[in-house]
C-alpha cells in the first residue's frame, strides 16, 4: 500500500488558509518521532510542497501548527565553507518533482553541495544514509533554537547531548536527549559552531543558545557517510540505549523494517477501485491515523517501559502517550483503533490513565504534557467506546473515577479538567459568562452519557442513571424558536442579541448552524425538541443549502475555518472542521437516508484527494482522514459509545477489513458509478437489511455487506428499530 503514498498529502497550507495543515511526515506507526524536510523557517509552517529550497530534515514532535513543535532540531548536510551561523547560509535549492516523500523514507538531492540524503525511521531514531559528490570537505551541520548541548567524541565517532526547546512544557527544563553515531573519522579541527558573522570557532564542547553545531569528516569526499541517531526523554545513557538496541543493521534492513510496520496496518483495509486516485487518497489517509498519538515511552535497561513525567520533573514507570487532542480524534481515530487495533487501544487508555494519575486529571490536548485547549473532556468519549466494545477492561474502574472527578471538580488549573464544573452542576448548563459556553455544554452532556455508558457496563447502575439523565442536559439551551442551542446566563435569559451566522463568542470554531446538533448521544430527543421530523429535516436540510455567509462577530477578524467554509461552498456544512463532521449523517434519523447519501457521495468525490491540496480544513491527528477513511467504507460512528455505526454510501467498489481475530468483514457495492448518489438497496449477510446502522459487533462478526447504488433517491418509512441509536429511543 505504500507505493499510493505521498506524505506531502494536504501541506500546501499558510496561516490565513488550510488545505490540510500537515506535514510530510516520515516515522514509523506511533513512534517518538517524526522527521520533515524543511523548506523554509515561518513558525510551525516550516514546509510547502512548492518550495525549491532545502534547509534539512527536521526531527519534529509537532502535532499542529496551531500546537507548535516540541524538541526539535535541523540537520543539513554541507560540503563547503561558505556558510554561517544561521540556517539561510547552509540551504540549498532541490527539486521537489525528484525527491521522495514516504511513510517509511524520504530522499532529497541537494543541488548546491551535490550530496544524496536517505533517512529511514525507527520508533526512537533514524539512520541516515549521506552521499557526498564533491571534492570539498564532508560536513553536517545541526541547528537547534533555543538552548542545546552536545558533546563530540572524535575517539568513538559519536556525538551526544540535548535540546531543550518547545512550545510549552509544565517542565520549564524539558529535554530531549541525543545519541548520534557516525560512520567516518570526525575531524576535530574543522568541528565547532559558527556565529551570526561567519566566525569559526573550533570547539568539542558545543553549548548555547540557538547553536548552530558543524562537525566535518575525514576522507568523506565523494564517499557515504552513514549516521545512526537516537532519542531520549529519559537521560544521554537511555538515547545511547535505544541507539545501540534499535538502530541496527543497514539503512536498506532499517528501511524495509519501517516498511513492514506500515504494511502491517495499512494492509488491514484492502479497497478497491477503477480509479487509481481514490486509493492514492484513501491509504495516505489511513497512513495518518497512526502517526498519532506518539510514544511517550521508552524500555529501560530490563526493557521495562518508563518514562518523563513533566509534572512531577521525574522518570516513572509505565506507558504514556503524547500529542493528541481529544476534541479531534475521539470522532473517527479511536473508533478505527476498536476496529483494527485494540490492543494499542488498550496500551494507550492505560498511558492515558498514567497522565491522570501524575496531574490528577485525565487529558484533553497533550503536547507533550497538557495544553487544555478546546471545550469539554472528550477523552470520555474514548474511554465510553472502549468500554462498550470490551478494550481495557481491566482499566474501566480507575478511568471511570477519572471521568467522574472531571466531572464534579473543578480543578484550580485552567488546562485541566472541565470549564465551568460547578456551575453546569447547579443549572445545568455552561453559563453564557464562560467563552464558548454552548459548546461547553452540550460536550459535558454527551461526556455525561459516556459516564453512564462506563457506568452501565461495570454494573453502576446507580451512576449510570443519574448521568443518563444530566445526558439530556442540551435540552436546557435549546431554543425552540431559533431551532439553535444558544447561550443563557445564570438568570436562565438568552442571549439577547443573536446572530445565528455569528463565529466564536458562544461557539467554538463556528456558528450554531455548526455548533448546534452536538448532541450525539440522543438526535432522537433533539428532534421531539424541534416539534417535528418534518421541522428538524427542514432545518438540517437549510444548513446544507444556506449560503456560507459569516460574521467574524466573537473573533474580530476572519479564521481560516470561516474562509475555508467559504471556499467549499457546502452551505453552512463546514466539513472542514470537526464540528461538522456527523451533520451529513443526520438525514438518516428521521429516515431521509438519500439525503445523507447524496451529499457524502459530493464530499468525499470533491474534497478530498491525495495531492497538496488534499483536504478541505485542518487534518488535525488523523481526524479527517479518520471522516475519509469511514465514510468511503459506507458507515460512520456518529456516536462513539453506543456501538453503532451508521450508514452512509460506499466510495469503493469493495472493501477487506482484516479484523484481530482472524476474520475478515467484506463491503461489496454493485453499480457504483460517478452517477449513482444514492444507495437503492444493503444485504447485510446476503438478507435485505433495512436498518440505517450496523453494529460493532456485525463487524467484529465478518458479516458481508453489500450495497447496490442507484441514479434515483429511493424513500420508505422507517420504524424506530431500523433508526440509529439515541437515549430518548428508549423512553418509547
Amino acid at each position: 500500500m505504500l507505493q499510493y503514498i505521498d506524505t506531502r498529502q494536504g501541506s500546501n497550507s499558510r496561516y490565513p488558509y488550510s488545505n490540510g495543515n500537515t506535514l510530510p511526515y516520515t516515522g514509523v506507526p506511533f513512534g517518538m518521532n517524526h522527521f520533515v524536510v524543511q523548506t523554509h523557517n515561518e513558525g510551525s509552517w516550516f514546509f510547502n510542497p512548492h518550495d525549491r529550497i532545502f534547509q534539512g530534515i527536521r526531527l519534529t514532535h509537532q502535532p499542529s501548527p496551531w500546537m507548535g513543535d516540541f524538541t526539535h532540531f535541523l540537520m543539513t548536510p554541507i560540503a563547503d565553507d561558505k556558510i554561517k551561523g544561521s540556517v539561510f547560509t547552509c540551504q540549498s535549492s532541490y527539486r521537489p518533482e525528484e525527491a521522495v516523500f514516504k511513510p517509511h523514507y524520504v530522499r532529497v538531492k541537494q543541488q548546491r553541495y551535490n550530496i544524496t540524503t536517505e533517512l529511514v525511521p525507527t520508533c526512537y531514531g533514524a539512520a541516515m544514509r549521506i552521499r557526498y559528490n564533491s571534492k570539498q570537505q564532508a560536513g553536517l551541520v545541526l541547528n537547534v533554537s533555543n538552548k542545546s548541548e552536545f558533546r563530540l567524541d572524535a575517539a568513538g565517532r559519536k556525538l551526544t547531548g540535548y535540546v531543550s526547546n518547545f512550545a510549552d512544557c509544565h517542565d520549564k527544563d524539558f529535554r530531549m536527549y541525543v545519541a548520534m553515531s557516525f560512520s567516518k573519522d570526525v575531524d576535530l579541527s574543522a568541528s565547532g559552531y559558527y556565529d551570526e558573522e561567519g566566525a569559526f570557532t573550533p570547539e568539542v564542547s558545543l553549548g548555547g543558545t540557538d547553536q548552530h553545531t558543524v562537525i566535518r569528516f575525514k576522507d568523506c569526499e565523494r564517499e557515504v557517510l552513514d549516521v545512526k541517531l537516537a532519542t531520549s526523554f529519559i537521560s544521554i545513557e537511555q538515547a545511547e540505549l535505544n541507539l545501540q538496541r534499535e538502530v541496527t543493521g543497514t539503512l536498506d534492513e532499517l528501511k524495509d523494517r519501517a516498511a513492514e510496520a506500515w504494511n502491517h496496518y495499512l494492509g488491514k483495509i484492502k479497497v478497491t477501485h477503477s480509479n487509481e486516485e481514490y486509493l492514492r487518497t484513501f491509504y495516505t489517509c489511513l497512513y495518518r491515523m497512526f502517526l498519532f498519538p506518539q510514544k511517550f515511552y521508552e524500555l529501560d535497561a530490563d526493557l521495562q517501559p518508563v518514562h518523563y513525567d513533566t509534572t512531577a520533573k521525574a522518570v516513572k514507570k509505565g506507558i504514556l502517550y503524547t500529542n493528541n487532542g481529544f476534541w479531534d480524534t475521539y470522532k473517527t481515530v479511536y473508533p478505527l483503533y476498536s476496529i483494527i487495533a485494540p490492543k494499542e487501544y488498550e496500551e494507550m487508555l492505560e498511558g492515558f490513565l498514567n497522565s491522570y494519575r501524575e496531574a490528577g486529571f485525565l487529558p484533553k490536548w497533550l503536547s507533550p504534557d497538557e495544553r487544555g485547549l478546546m471545550p469539554g473532556t472528550l477523552i470520555d468519549a474514548v474511554i465510553a467506546d472502549a468500554a462498550a466494545k470490551g478494550i481495557g477492561m481491566h482499566l474501566m474502574p480507575e478511568l471511570l473515577q477519572a471521568m467522574l472527578k472531571a466531572a464534579t471538580t473543578q480543578s484550580e488549573q485552567n488546562c485541566y479538567g472541565r470549564q465551568g464544573t460547578l456551575d453546569y452542576l447547579q443549572y445545568g448548563y455552561v453559563p453564557s459568562s464562560y467563552h464558548e459556553s454552548v459548546n461547553h455544554t452540550l460536550d459535558y452532556a454527551y461526556s455525561d452519557y459516556c459516564i453512564s455508558r462506563v457506568a452501565d457496563v461495570l454494573g453502576e447502575e446507580g451512576i449510570a442513571k443519574k448521568y443518563q439523565k444530566s445526558a439530556l442536559n442540551y435540552r436546557n439551551i435549546f431554543d425552540s424558536d431559533t431551532g439553535f442551542m444558544r447561550a443563557k446566563d445564570k438568570n436562565g435569559q438568552f442571549r439577547q442579541e443573536f446572530d445565528d451566522t455569528a463565529w466564536g463568542r458562544d461557539y467554538a470554531e463556528g456558528s450554531a448552524w455548526q455548533n448546534s446538533f452536538a448532541v450525539f448521544q440522543d438526535f432522537e430527543g433533539l428532534i421531539r425538541a424541534y416539534g417535528s421530523k418534518e421541522r428538524f429535516f427542514d432545518k438540517i436540510t437549510e444548513l446544507c443549502n444556506k449560503a456560507p455567509d459569516f460574521d467574524v462577530l466573537g473573533y474580530g477578524f476572519e479564521i481560516h475555518e470561516m474562509s475555508e467554509m467559504a471556499a467549499i461552498d457546502y452551505g453552512q456544512l463546514a466539513i472542514s472542521n470537526q464540528p461538522s463532521f456527523h451533520i451529513p449523517y443526520l438525514f438518516n434519523y428521521v429516515g431521509q437516508p438519500a439525503s445523507s447519501q447524496v451529499v457524502l457521495k459530493q464530499l468525499m468525490s470533491n474534497l478530498f484527494n491525495s495531492g497538496y491540496e488534499g483536504f478541505p480544513g485542518d487534518e488535525d491527528n488523523g481526524s479527517m482522514s479518520g471522516w475519509y477513511v469511514f465514510s468511503s467504507m459506507g458507515f460512520y460512528p456518529v456516536c462513539p459509545g453506543s456501538n453503532e455505526y451508521v450508514l452512509g454510501i460506499p466510495l469503493f467498489d469493495s472493501v477487506t477489513i482484516e479484523l484481530p481475530d482472524g476474520k475478515q468483514m467484506r463491503i461489496h457495492t454493485d453499480n457504483n458509478n460517478p452517477q449513482s448518489n444514492f444507495v437503492s438497496k444493503v444485504e447485510l449477510e446476503g438478507e435485505e437489511y433495512t436498518k440505517l446502522f450496523i453494529t460493532h459487533e456485525d463487524i467484529l462478526a465478518g458479516k458481508t455487506l453489500d450495497f447496490r447504488l442507484g441514479l434515483a433517491p429511493s424513500y420508505r418509512s422507517y420504524t424506530p428499530e431500523e433508526l440509529p441509536f439515541s437515549l430518548s429511543k428508549q423512553e418509547r
